[in-house]
């Protein structure tokens, strides 16, 4: 059976991705009529009561320009100087071009923290909804002036994704410089083939992602498709295409080439979507062959199932689930400080009371609590498992 690929126009939440080099020239700065473009592309999606939000880079580019910072790699302190400044100008910018059609649009500033902790990802979530509720069009980007390299995404793709998850859009399109997804880096491989569609994330999909392909961008092949997982896990389908030729939108909706990404059949609950998509797990859990098996099949992880611990987190945290392989399996919000994790670990779930002084959770991570993230026993058979027992 060929699979069926909406037009743009019959989705009903839709979070757009503008790349830097899109939407900045490295010695002109701001190009402003392609983004005029975009935003009429945009006020025609309006037009006909779909939601739009957009996750927009430049400001760093825009900012390095207009303060005349030099090419090359910049310092972090310069960096966030340069999104200081960069950032009034591109909010002013895609305020002006969408008010042409009398849009409203609002600023989103996200570190992340503000996705990764449950708290802020609910109060982020409700001010993005509020915003689409009353007719604007949310403008978002990461907080370039206090983010450090710790603190931060280091791309818009992957932030692009955790909006559309926290959203609950249906479609996701990267607009970039490139139009979608080849089995090998097209300027280094002339016989790379284009992919217009990818049914699943597989391993050897994501052996075909390269790396980032211009100054301006952080990002590459590699974060659209950590993206991809991202947002299709959710039941969002995802568009890569270029947005090189002015109004790009309405380019995709005309047959330009473009790669398109099938969102999951059976997406994760909005809390375990949150649990998938955290980029930084605080600790990691080894399981045995047994507590694979058991996870494979719906069921919580566990102390008796845990060979080994790593890291140091809280009760509540975001934890990775490694198996037999040594890669990553699950990922889900673990029941006990890590100190206390490691003296229950490969003990049976009786002992615990024995082991801390007090009768905690039988289970180190709940399987109301996980989701799996990686390959257990073929491709997303384990995904549609554990959703099917949750």
């Amino acid at each position: 059976m060929t699979l069926q690929r909406k037009p743009i126009a019959k989705h009903r939440r839709i979070v757009i991705k503008i790349g830097s080099a899109l939407l900045v020239d490295r010695k002109s700065g701001l190009k402003k009529e392609w983004l005029d473009s975009v935003c009429a592309d945009i006020a025609a999606l309006r037009a006909q009561d779909i939601d739009v939000l957009v996750v927009s880079s430049g400001a760093i580019a825009l900012g390095r320009t207009v303060l005349e910072l030099p090419g090359g790699a910049l310092k972090l302190e310069e960096s966030q100087a340069a999104a200081a400044v960069g950032q009034i100008a591109l909010a002013r910018a895609w305020s002006e071009s969408l008010s042409r059609d009398d849009i409203i649009a609002g600023q989103i500033l996200l570190t992340l923290g503000d996705t990764e902790e449950r708290r802020r990802y609910l109060n982020a979530r409700a001010t993005i909804n509020q915003l689409l509720k009353l007719g604007s069009v949310p403008i978002i980007n990461e907080n370039d002036t206090v983010a450090t390299s710790e603190i931060r995404y280091g791309d818009n793709d992957r932030l692009a994704a955790r909006v559309a998850t926290m959203t609950g859009a249906d479609l996701l399109i990267l607009l970039s410089d490139i139009d979608g997804l080849y089995t090998a880096p097209p300027h280094l491989d002339p016989n790379a083939q284009f992919l217009p569609v990818i049914p699943a994330i597989t391993a050897e999909i994501e052996a075909m992602a390269g790396g980032a392909a211009s100054e301006l961008s952080r990002g590459g092949m590699r974060t659209k498709i950590d993206a991809g997982k991202i947002a299709t896990a959710a039941g969002c389908g995802m568009i890569i295409a270029s947005g090189k030729t002015a109004h790009p939108l309405k380019a995709i909706e005309s047959g330009a080439r473009s790669s398109f990404f099938a969102p999951s059949g059976t997406p994760v609950t909005a809390r375990k979507t949150w649990i998938a998509g955290q980029l930084q797990p605080a600790g990691e859990l080894t399981v045995d062959a047994g507590a694979e098996k058991a996870l494979a099949s719906g069921k919580s992880l566990l102390p008796a199932g845990v060979r080994s611990i790593s890291g140091q987190f809280s009760r509540g945290d975001t934890v990775a689930v490694i198996g037999v392989s040594g890669r990553e399996i699950a990922r889900g919000l673990v029941s006990y400080d890590a100190d206390e994790a490691r003296q229950i670990a490969g003990r049976k779930s009786g002992e615990i009371e024995q082991i801390l002084g007090y009768a905690g959770r039988a289970a180190m991570v709940h399987r109301d609590d996980l989701v799996i993230t990686g390959m257990i026993a073929n491709e997303n058979e384990a995904v549609r498992e554990e959703d099917a027992n949750a």
